[in-house]
């Protein structure tokens, strides 16, 4: 992680990293081991299909005909500073007349990196690529000079290494469809959407591959301007290497960025039903009596008067949220009597269900109420929180919790699902170690 350290150093003060993940040597292993069955069915498709009409007059007995394709050996390791070499070695059976079977051995060794291409996108692209073709056994017992050669370009007729080469991406399960797929806007809220757009192409170290992104938040389809971060992201080396496939990490930044975005689109601005009415009101505060006749529900409606503030401590998640509360009465024809700053320090409970992020005010530390505004009269500090705080500290979080309980997409590939998760927050970040699993797919 420490390369993440000069990586995410912005270029630019609007090009700054709030979040980024660690592919993992474990997690290229899985991904290896969960591409093994595609890419032996991918080859099966390809080695075994039928041969194109030979025009020239050969005998069909002598044709060589592949009727069995086997994976033995489908391997991914990292290459540090470089990119990635992937290990492939195919058993084929091989028949060129009902009595003579052979089995041949297809070796490929490929070097394979992530580019950013110029629509922003990443995409896995082959440098280099090896195939070999030899012949393993024969049914044949006859001594042969140069077996290796003549079955060998025999069989090349029949078997287009080249066009394996070109298409080698294709036998792992991350093509570049899934790659853009890290990309896509995902759904916050009905009006809130987050995207996660890769800075530069990966970087690769001892520790895996290196991925920083930038979040964008939209609302009703425009890209919303967040509040700059004051220091660029960065995170310490771990102590040791990870077993989990996958680090992903979260700045401050990110979350105060997302609670800015969500503001935004006026998903915190809640009303709240109180249990107090005018006529209970009025037995406190005497002026009501004179505005209201009848006896009607008190409501508080709470609308956010400058941008929440999140901040990351050691085990320990806050979010600041700086409120202003109309009270008034009447359910059709809203009456406002009283205006209160309400300023809320609640800690955060954060967790990871499938791909998402899930955020939650779990506990409030601190509510400060002050009065913005009166209609009827002066009304004390003290007997401000004794009426109004009871609802606003039940009702502020439960209102915020139906708001977030979809949870926040985390980066992730099309097709796969996070596991074995562990969040840990830090000063001024969250670390999110989980394993990869291929999601079972139906039908």
């Amino acid at each position: 992680l420490s390369i993440l350290l000069s990586l995410l150093v912005p270029a630019h003060t609007t090009r700054s990293p709030d979040c980024g993940g660690i592919l993992t040597p474990s997690g290229l292993r899985y991904l290896a081991e969960v591409s093994k069955p595609h890419a032996e069915s991918v080859l099966r498709q390809d080695l075994m299909a039928p041969p194109a009409p030979d025009p020239s007059p050969t005998s069909p007995s002598s044709r060589n005909q592949i009727i069995s394709v086997k994976v033995d050996k489908f391997s991914l390791t990292l290459i540090p500073d470089t990119g990635m070499r992937l290990s492939i070695e195919v058993d084929l059976g091989i028949t060129s007349a009902p009595s003579t079977t052979k089995e041949m051995r297809l070796s490929i060794l490929a070097d394979l990196h992530v580019d950013m291409n110029p629509e922003g996108n990443l995409e896995l692209v082959t440098s280099d690529c090896k195939p070999t073709l030899e012949e393993v056994q024969s049914t044949e017992e006859m001594d042969r000079s140069a077996p290796h050669k003549s079955s060998g370009s025999d069989v090349d007729k029949q078997i287009n290494v080249e066009k394996i080469c070109l298409e080698v991406s294709k036998l792992l399960l991350f093509p570049n469809e899934r790659l853009m797929s890290l990309a896509a806007p995902f759904p916050i809220t009905p009006s809130c959407q987050v995207q996660y757009l890769p800075l530069a192409a990966p970087m690769y170290s001892e520790q895996g591959i290196i991925i920083s992104l930038q979040t964008t938040f939209q609302v009703a389809g425009t890209v919303i301007p967040l509040p700059v971060s004051p220091v660029p992201f960065s995170m310490p080396e771990p102590a040791s290497s990870s077993p989990s496939h996958l680090i992903l990490a979260f700045s401050e930044h990110f979350y105060t960025s997302l609670f800015s975005a969500l503001e935004e689109s006026g998903a915190l601005n809640v009303s709240l039903l109180s249990s107090l009415t005018t006529a209970t009101l009025a037995e406190r505060i005497t002026q009501m009596g004179s505005l209201f006749q009848e006896d009607l529900p008190v409501v508080l409606q709470a609308v956010t008067r400058s941008s929440p503030h999140v901040v990351l401590e050691e085990d320990k998640a806050i979010v600041k949220l700086f409120l202003t509360a109309q009270i008034g009465a009447g359910s059709s024809l809203f009456q406002s009597f009283l205006s209160v700053n309400v300023d809320v320090t609640a800690r955060l409970h954060l967790s990871v269900a499938d791909t998402r992020m899930i955020i939650s005010v779990a506990a409030i530390e601190d509510i400060e109420l002050s009065l913005a505004s009166s209609d009827v009269g002066p009304v004390l500090a003290a007997l401000l929180e004794e009426l109004f705080l009871p609802t606003i500290r039940e009702e502020v979080p439960a209102q915020i919790n139906v708001v977030l309980r979809q949870g926040v997409f985390l980066p992730h590939i099309a097709s796969f699902t996070y596991t074995d998760v562990n969040v840990t927050i830090h000063k001024d970040y969250v670390l999110i170690p989980c394993n990869l699993q291929q999601e079972a797919r139906t039908g």
